[in-house]
């Protein structure tokens, strides 16, 4: 049902991602706001995941094929935006292993290119930055807690992890110096349809579908926790127009599982035993993430019910469609 509330115009950058894209649709489903979707269409972006009748609404949706390290500003209505969230990051921690420049020039460079073309924005109201839960650092790190709040210190393990977190200290800085209003969300690994096949779901399910051995990182028992992505945006949508500004908040599931846990929880839903082999674990493989989402519990009272891996696992390789 559509939110009456006046419409805005909000600019999404990287919203042909698995995450952007989710967060575009969400808030056309849901309300009247116009968006400018800003992305320049890497190996990782797609238009399919757009419902065709958002990319036909000309009056309000609008795509724009730039990179975020360019000059946003120079097209109609950007320079006008009410919110803009950034989605735009390259993500995946092995490929930032390999090579980190990609990481440094998206995450870090794209998101200062950003808060300089935004600082004296007329109507910004917020300026939202998509940070991870990796930003924290391994939890076996701190000695006894066991769950990360969002004024805990910032220790990054990888390249990509530190460039989110760069991210995260630029946005507050901007704030500081030029009073850009802020909004960090920080989130747990998500699932969902439409996902890039780098990621760990979809990769156990393409060495499935070829009949080939799933590889696990080191002894499988790195803890996770999983979020569908479309309960992650509709908590970044209530934070972006309900919480006070120059706010960070933690968005998690509670749903914990190591990575055996997910591979077994396949077999078991494919119905038959999962070919698997540990490989050489992930140079600086944190061991667990956990976050302590009750600030942002609290903001938003109504009563939430994360959507369960292991149900949507039951529902998604429990139907033989997904082999085709």
């Amino acid at each position: 049902m559509m939110i009456n509330i006046k419409p805005h115009t909000i600019v999404v950058t990287g919203g042909l991602g698995f995450i952007g894209s989710r967060f575009i649709t969400y808030v056309y489903e849901n309300t009247p706001h116009c968006v400018i979707n800003v992305d320049k269409h890497t190996y990782a972006a797609s238009h399919d995941r757009i419902p065709l009748h958002i990319r036909e609404d000309i009056d309000r949706y609008r795509y724009l094929k730039t990179d975020i390290c360019d000059d946003l500003t120079k097209h109609e209505g950007i320079k006008g935006a009410d919110y803009v969230v950034n989605f735009a990051a390259e993500s995946h921690v092995d490929n930032s292993i390999a090579d980190g420049k990609p990481f440094m020039n998206t995450n870090v460079m794209g998101v200062y290119n950003l808060l300089e073309q935004f600082k004296d924005a007329p109507n910004l109201r917020r300026f939202v930055q998509i940070s991870t839960d990796e930003v924290y650092g391994d939890m076996d790190d701190y000695r006894g807690q066991t769950h990360a709040t969002e004024s805990f210190a910032l220790k990054p393990s990888s390249y990509y992890s530190a460039s989110k977190a760069s991210a995260d200290l630029l946005v507050q800085s901007a704030s500081r110096t030029f009073g850009i209003p802020f909004l960090i969300t920080r989130t747990c690994n998500n699932f969902g349809l439409s996902q890039d096949p780098e990621k760990f779901l979809p990769k156990i399910a393409q060495c499935i579908r070829d009949g080939e051995t799933v590889p696990v990182y080191g002894d499988g028992n790195q803890v996770r926790e999983w979020m569908h992505v479309d309960d992650n945006v509709a908590m970044i949508y209530g934070f972006m127009m309900t919480a006070p500004e120059n706010n960070i908040y933690n968005i998690g599931s509670g749903y914990e599982y190591t990575n055996n846990e997910v591979v077994e929880l396949i077999g078991k839903a494919v119905g038959r035993e999962v070919q698997y082999e540990y490989v050489k674990d992930r140079l600086g493989h944190d061991r667990r993430y956990a976050l302590d989402c009750t600030k942002g519990s609290n903001l938003l009272l109504d009563e939430f019910i994360p959507y369960n891996l292991e149900s949507y696992i039951d529902e998604t390789f429990g139907d033989s469609l997904w082999m085709v």
